[in-house]
This record gives structure tokens, C-alpha cells and sequence, in this order.
């Protein structure tokens, strides 16, 4: 199995919910510490690793902390790196803590961009918003491989019907 493959199996397995809770901003959310938890035995079942880095820049004048996490089986690699400033005179905050925060805010982001950890609220939405996903018949995978085929995107498809991950490998293959 090629690594997008892999990372694609892992996507559409990886659960993990937001089930830490703000009481002071009042929104659950989840904790790069809770992605880990969640994709370690989906790495090792998928024979790949993960490995997260991470360097502080100045840009214009401004603390950029950037983590890069890197998905790999040995061979070929998918990289994904988020950022974060970080503010020294952080009100509360000695220094360490400021760089702590902003190292789990980059690293929190850097690995729901890699494995599509996208599927509930975010923090900082006003919004809820509640998807039921419908098992895709047979026609209708017919009809969703045809549209991959034809140009449309996997993720459409994904996002609209609960696929299984054997499904979501097929339509990936088609899609090249």
C-alpha cells in the first residue's frame, strides 16, 4: 500500500473527539496530547511513524514558532507544518509557558491538518451545525466513482456519505 493510502486509511479512522472542556471561553476542544492518544495505534497497525519538530523564527518583527509533523513509512514522507506566534510578555504567562502554548497550539494544528481532524465544532465558531451521514448504496458508489473519475474530489464524497476505508482507498486510486 503507497503512503496516501495509509494516510488516507488513517483519516478516515482516526477518531479523536473534543472532550477537553474551557470553562472560562465555555467550548470543548481537543488537546494535541488527545490526537496522539488517539492515532498511535493507527500508526502502528499502517507500519508508519510520525515524528513532530519544531523551530522559532522572527517574521517581521514577531515570535514564530512552527511544528512540522512528518508522516512516514521509511521510504516517501508527507510533511504539514502550522504555526503560532508567541508573545513573550504574555500577560500570566512566564516565558516558557508562552513558548509551551504556542508549541501545542502549532502542534495541535499541524496534525488535524494532517489527518482532517475537522469534524466538529471548532472553538471559535458562534456556529453548530449537525451532518447525519447516510451509508452509500452500491449505485451510488458507482455514481461517486464515476465523479472521481470524471474530476471530482474524494473528499466531497467523504464528507456528504459514510464510506468505508476500502471505499476511500478506491476512489483515491481513481483519482491518481
Amino acid at each position: 500500500m503507497r503512503l496516501n493510502q495509509k494516510l488516507v486509511a488513517i483519516q478516515t479512522e482516526l477518531k479523536a473527539p473534543k472532550n477537553q472542556y474551557n470553562s472560562f471561553g465555555k467550548y470543548k476542544y481537543r488537546s494535541a496530547e488527545d490526537i496522539l492518544e488517539a492515532v498511535k495505534p493507527l500508526l502502528a497497525a499502517n507500519d508508519v511513524t510520525l515524528t513532530i519538530t519544531e523551530r522559532t523564527d522572527e517574521i517581521a518583527g514577531y515570535l514564530v514558532l512552527t511544528s512540522t509533523a512528518i508522516f512516514t513509512d521509511g521510504e516517501d514522507k508527507i510533511v504539514v507544518n502550522a504555526q503560532a506566534g508567541v508573545n513573550p510578555q504574555r500577560k500570566g504567562m512566564d516565558i516558557a509557558q508562552s513558548f509551551g502554548a504556542s508549541s501545542s497550539y502549532a502542534k495541535k494544528y499541524a496534525l488535524g491538518n494532517l489527518f482532517l481532524l475537522d469534524d466538529t465544532k471548532d472553538a471559535d465558531s458562534n456556529k453548530t451545525q449537525t451532518v447525519t451521514k447516510k451509508a452509500m448504496t452500491e449505485d451510488q458508489f458507482t455514481k461517486a466513482k464515476d465523479y472521481v473519475a470524471n474530476g471530482g474530489e474524494v473528499q466531497a464524497i467523504v464528507n456528504k456519505y459514510e464510506v468505508t476505508t476500502g471505499q476511500v482507498v478506491e476512489l483515491k486510486t481513481i483519482k491518481g
